[in-house]
């Protein structure tokens, strides 16, 4: 009876693990606050730190997903991703009655500008943002409303099970075999003409943009064989889009507290 009750747990963890595909994984959301740190202004940075205390918005990043366990937060499920089908705007889409990605968004960056919040309000309000930024450019949290994000497009990961999401969120990344602070290295050397275009624009401007690789993202082989040819051809877009994230973020940061 032991071993049995061994193997049901065993296999409903492996099959939680293999569902829970939606937002980056723990090393994509530390290289966004990681490349952050390094844009955000005197005055952001000093607002920051008097928030966070010792913690860093690397390691602060992945609060958003540790508290899912957590029924107090039930409310904020929602707010990982947004729906916009192709051909549509997303003020053509219906909405979520649970909030999403876009509406989270604005109304966390609206309300750290205004100003009014508790200090445990705004701690957990700093720690949803630096996540949620980077949740809105991982292409498959823009999603098209067919397959949940890509977590249904089933695929093979150099011939292990898979999912399209789940190899955006963190197979491409781990593959590297690189630690956050490695990857933020590598990365962060954007030039000053792709500095100033990315510190431009909105929330809504920044999910457009990341609409715009979803094409690129489901251009997949007959066999559903994903390794080292789909790694090499979106390496550079997951690079890219871990790098705006960072800048986006310090960005809104300098906005709210510069």
């Amino acid at each position: 009876m032991k071993h049995i009750l061994f193997l049901f747990t065993l296999l409903f963890t492996l099959s939680a693990t293999h569902l829970d595909g939606n937002r980056w994984g723990k090393t994509g959301h530390r290289i966004t606050g990681e490349v952050a740190a390094d844009y955000v202004n005197k005055d952001a940075r000093t607002a920051v730190k008097n928030i966070l205390g010792f913690e860093s918005m690397a390691i602060a990043s992945t609060w958003m997903d540790k508290i899912r366990s957590d029924g107090r937060y039930d409310y904020t499920h929602d707010w990982h991703w947004v729906t916009i089908p192709g051909g549509k705007s997303y003020e053509e889409t219906e909405k979520n009655p649970n909030g999403d990605l876009i509406q989270a968004l604005q109304t966390i960056i609206e309300d750290l500008k205004e100003g009014q919040l508790s200090d445990e309000e705004e701690t957990e309000k700093l720690k949803m943002l630096i996540h949620l930024v980077g949740d809105l450019h991982q292409p498959m949290h823009v999603g098209t409303g067919k397959d949940r994000g890509g977590n249904d497009r089933r695929v093979e990961w150099f011939y292990e099970p898979s999912n399209l999401h789940r190899v955006w969120d963190s197979e491409m990344i781990d593959e590297t075999k690189l630690s956050y602070t490695e990857f933020s290295e590598a990365i962060n050397h954007p030039t000053k003409e792709q500095l100033n275009k990315w510190q431009q624009g909105e929330v809504l401007d920044w999910a457009y943009e990341t609409m715009e690789l979803r094409e690129d993202v489901y251009d997949l082989p007959g066999d559903r064989q994903l390794g080292y040819r789909y790694q090499y051809v979106h390496r550079p877009t997951i690079d890219r889009q871990l790098l705006k994230a960072g800048v986006r973020l310090a960005y809104l940061l300098n906005q709210i507290y510069g």
